[in-house]
């Protein structure tokens, strides 16, 4: 009697082993299913949500914009742990004398237009750039995937440095803000233009929070530049500007092309003529008519 108590016994937990296994995969994937539907509202109007539902998975993951991030991390924990600094709170000679950070004088070496962001002035500078390309960055490229958001963050990037070339000059540049700029442009014209069909509280909701962050960001960016005298080298502001109108150009049209045929979309090559002719005037610009000492 004893034994058959004990087998009795032994068999409930195995039971209720058996039912959980079965039942997490189900709350694992309406809990992604979940995810996807908040993105989707965020990103998408209303008449695309259902078709991205329809594909959405996770296949690949958003690997680009957690790849690039924990790169400016680990470049900044390098120039904060390893080279001499006086605080690591707010990094000085190390990252002046980087080879990634982008100095008038050395322009003619030109990974440094792009190089640049990667190396952050302190860790209030990294951790809102970083905070901010991860909040806005991995729901873009689970919609869009990681080619249309690299190309986005890329080209923010490289028009932030040409612009900066050109409209301050004299300035050095470090930091990620160019591609963070770049995302925050693409989405909020989407917002903008999409406005009509979203929820008009999360509408005005999101155009809000852009201006309020862009305001807020750019205004320290240019007290910085002018007013402030903690750092011995002036950092332009102009990268955040040029980064935006990338992204509000470049990054607009990949992110209102969703589930269509990006060449077959005029706005696609103007925006790409466009941008290369930008290009092609900073290259001029830097070689023959830049002030900056050679």
């Amino acid at each position: 009697m004893g034994d058959n108590d004990i087998e009795e016994q032994d068999t409930f937990p195995v039971e209720r082993d058996e039912g959980d296994t079965r039942a997490n995969p189900k709350r694992r994937g309406r809990r992604v299913e979940k995810i996807h539907k908040n993105v989707s509202k965020w990103i998408l109007p209303e008449e695309l949500r259902e078709t991205y539902l329809e594909r959405a998975n996770c296949c690949p993951p958003p690997i680009f914009i957690i790849l690039i991030s924990l790169a400016e991390l680990g470049v900044f924990i390098y120039y904060a742990v390893w080279k001499p600094q006086k605080q690591w709170i707010t990094l000085g000679t190390g990252i002046w004398e980087s080879p990634l950070t982008y100095k008038p004088e050395q322009r003619e070496e030109a990974w440094r237009f792009l190089s640049y962001m990667f190396v952050h002035a302190g860790v209030e500078h990294i951790m809102g750039n970083l905070l901010m390309q991860l909040l806005l960055g991995i729901p873009l490229e689970l919609v869009h995937k990681g080619f249309e958001v690299g190309m986005v963050y890329m080209a923010g990037v490289l028009a932030g440095s040409l612009a900066s070339s050109i409209f301050d000059p004299l300035s050095a540049l470090v930091g990620a803000s160019g591609g963070v700029y770049a995302l925050m442009g693409g989405y909020f014209m989407n917002a903008v233009v999409n406005f009509r069909e979203m929820i008009p509280l999360m509408g005005v909701f999101r155009i809000l929070v852009i201006v309020l962050i862009v305001g807020t960001d750019v205004g320290f960016a240019i007290y910085r530049r002018f007013f402030s005298h903690d750092v011995a080298m002036k950092v332009s502001f102009v990268a955040h500007i040029g980064g935006g109108v990338a992204g509000m150009t470049i990054g607009y049209v990949f992110f209102t092309n969703y589930n269509k045929e990006l060449l077959r979309d005029p706005r696609f090559w103007l925006c790409i003529v466009g941008y290369i002719a930008f290009f092609l005037f900073a290259v001029i610009f830097n070689i023959f008519l830049s002030p900056a000492p050679a």
